[in-house]
């Protein structure tokens, strides 16, 4: 056990919720896309993105991606663009839509997908582009405009945005993903920011898109449950569609919270002198919900020894996304760029704590390790 670990998930209290529990027990509808199921998804759209699209409620984030993709795809297509960094579910979801991943590297500053690259690879596949893949990476916002112009010339972009919920553009202060004509895909695993368990939730300007994924997700069924397109089973249920309403109304007061927290490591980042020594942040695009801390360390200094020295510590640190996709077992053998930038993050990638219990004490503590890391390796 660490004295400060790396997350404690702290979902809605049974309080906030009770109530939504009792509507299951007066009305006796438990699943099937329910009413309160259908309430969050209105509320949803109604409160984050202004009304504007539609959405549909998924058990995970991986299924709403399978989903996603296999509703958008090119039938002709053979490839999904992704970066390799990005989480395993992404380059899992495109083989179970019978598509090879295919990686990209990223951008050494904000991390996400490499924008020459992606024009290059366009060029180059052609017809053999199933559909694109997009991360928004640790939950920032991406800049939609390039992947707007693909939609537009007939490519699918499905964009993986599990931390993303909550997320706040820079340029509109809206939703990210608003008006957005392709799919995206959050999650509300417990780890994320809104946690609710276990969900996800595809959201899409396009209402036939989410009509279908909605279907495909409900065993491909027509309104004669007779499966006519290929199905699975996504659904929630009206236990975790009550968490997911409760949740909603308390989502204010976790942004704000985590926003501080995160302000605090900025703060103390800043006071040691970290930022001047080495050690850089994501440049993140937008106002983010942050999950955790991601940072690189110094080039002396791979991301072993500081996970290492956290835990000496009694600091317990992660190291997504290390190894990258590319690098695991399951994706070696699929075709890629050069991915130079991604390699190097991968040796230095640090996921620092961060849950909603920390305050700035516990923050200087974490950060006073890391300064200290120059001293522990020449001692």
């Amino acid at each position: 056990m660490f004295d400060i670990p790396f997350l404690r998930p702290n979902l809605v209290k049974k309080e906030r919720f009770s109530s939504n529990f009792e509507k299951i027990e007066e009305t006796r509808i438990y699943s099937n896309y329910g009413p309160l199921n259908n309430l969050f998804e209105e509320r949803v759209i109604a409160q984050m993105f202004d009304g504007i699209g539609s959405a549909v409620t998924v058990h995970n984030a991986t299924v709403g991606l399978i989903l996603a993709i296999s509703q958008s795809k090119r039938p002709q297509g053979k490839y999904a663009v992704m970066p390799s960094f990005t989480f395993a579910a992404t380059p899992l979801a495109a083989e179970w839509c019978g598509l090879e991943p295919y990686f990209l590297d990223i951008e050494p500053e904000n991390w996400q997908m490499n924008r020459e690259q992606l024009e290059q690879a366009v060029k180059q596949l052609g017809d053999e582009i199933a559909v694109i893949v997009p991360y928004a990476t640790f939950g920032t916002a991406i800049d939609l405009s390039i992947y707007n112009k693909l939609q537009e010339q007939g490519i699918p972009v499905v964009i993986d945005a599990a931390a993303s919920f909550g997320t706040i553009t820079p340029e509109e202060a809206t939703h990210f993903g608003k008006d957005f004509g392709g799919a995206v895909v959050f999650s509300f695993h417990a780890t994320k920011s809104f946690g609710i368990g276990e969900g996800g939730l595809v959201y899409s300007l396009d209402q036939d898109l989410i009509k279908r994924i909605r279907q495909a997700g409900n065993f491909g069924f027509s309104s004669s449950r007779e499966s006519v397109t290929q199905g699975l089973n996504s659904k929630i249920s009206e236990y975790t569609a009550a968490i997911a309403l409760a949740t909603l109304d308390h989502f204010k007061a976790v942004r704000e919270n985590r926003r501080t927290i995160y302000e605090y490591y900025l703060q103390e980042l800043l006071q040691a002198d970290l930022l001047e020594r080495g050690w850089s942040l994501q440049k993140v695009q937008g106002s983010v919900v942050h999950q955790f801390i991601p940072i690189l360390s110094p080039d002396a200094h791979t991301n072993q020894e500081v996970v290492k020295l956290l835990a000496s510590n009694s600091i317990e640190a992660r190291t997504y996304f290390s190894p990258a996709c590319h690098q695991q077992k399951q994706f070696q053998s699929y075709t890629r760029s050069t991915l130079h930038v991604t390699e190097h993050i991968t040796k230095h990638i640090v996921s620092l704590p961060l849950w909603e219990e920390l305050d700035q004490i516990i923050v200087r503590r974490i950060v006073n390790v890391l300064g200290s890391l120059e001293k522990e390796t020449t001692g």
